[in-house]
């Protein structure tokens, strides 16, 4: 593989308890985003919180305006509009009706094609979904990210030891935590396409700490020449461009779905670019500097 990046001799370590302060403030807003999207209180999508959503293209130009007085003077209240980024698309929502979900979508429908009859309107897309439904779909997001991240604790202690797998679900959560944050205080939706990002964060994260871990245990056996912490940085830089590598084809891969995979891929991608960044971050500095705390430095590991 090519590298990028020469042999380098950075001292990670030397950075942890800066990186630990950092990872803090974003575990802590991803907590929050959790108790906010518990109590309903998020920007949540319809599949989170139920509603109508409905997607029309026209074959001119319209302003958000021209659409929300029509849609008013239909009687209908209480809707959202997103102009989206693909020329003369409208995002129309309505969350969270309780007995009117499936109403709405044909109303709409009606209004625009009475408001807008020069105009050749093409309904993209409808999406209804009561708000019990919604509010179980929240429930057993929160309990897959759980189950994804038992599964890692499992597979990194049966491949490695314990203390690398604390290492791992650690990291893994700060990555899922610091995305939905981010998403959170950025006002945007969070919804089942964001839980597939997150999941797909936790599987891309846990795979590059994976290798960090690799080469670390390799390293071991140069305990007797080496402390711990120089074993971990030596381990570090030594799979450094690798890393690097990796994480800029999976980031490049993101920009291209960002701008060719239209607008229900966008925050996806978003995500997606958002955690190949933390990810490759959380290997180094969260991972691995978890490790020897619960290894108790020196005694890491025990030489017969």
């Amino acid at each position: 593989m090519i590298e990028i990046i020469k042999k380098t001799n950075i001292n990670f370590m030397g950075f942890r308890n800066y990186a630990f302060t950092f990872s803090g403030i974003l575990m802590l807003l991803g907590v929050i985003a959790i108790i906010q999207v518990a109590r309903g209180s998020a920007n949540l999508g319809i599949d989170f919180a139920g509603g109508t959503e409905v997607q029309v293209k026209f074959d001119h130009s319209v302003t958000l305006q021209q659409v929300r007085k029509v849609i008013d003077n239909a009687g209908i209240k209480d809707f959202e509009l997103q102009d989206l980024p693909t020329v003369n698309k409208v995002l129309i929502q309505i969350k969270g009706k309780e007995d009117t979900v499936g109403q709405y979508s044909d109303k709409i429908v009606t209004a625009l094609k009475e408001g807008f009859k020069d105009y050749k309107i093409d309904i993209d897309s409808i999406s209804e979904i009561g708000p019990k439904v919604g509010s179980r779909l929240r429930v057993d997001a929160m309990w897959a990210i759980i189950a994804a991240s038992i599964g890692i604790l499992v597979y990194v202690t049966w491949r490695f030891k314990f203390r690398f797998s604390v290492g791992a679900t650690i990291a893994t959560f700060h990555d899922v935590l610091a995305v939905l944050g981010i998403f959170y205080i950025m006002g945007a939706e969070i919804n089942l396409i964001l839980l597939s990002a997150l999941l797909t964060i936790a599987g891309y994260s846990l795979t590059d700490t994976v290798v960090v871990f690799d080469r670390i245990r390799e390293n071991l056996g140069l305990i007797n020449k080496y402390s711990i912490i120089e074993i971990v940085n030596r381990s570090i830089n030594e799979v450094f461009s690798r890393t690097i590598v990796t994480s800029l084809t999976v980031f490049l891969s993101g920009v291209s779905l960002f701008i060719f995979g239209g607008e229900i891929l966008h925050g996806f991608a978003t995500a997606i670019l958002m955690g190949v960044i933390i990810g490759t971050y959380s290997s180094v500095f969260v991972a691995t500097p978890i490790v020897l705390l619960f290894g108790g430095g020196e005694k890491i590991v025990k030489r017969k």
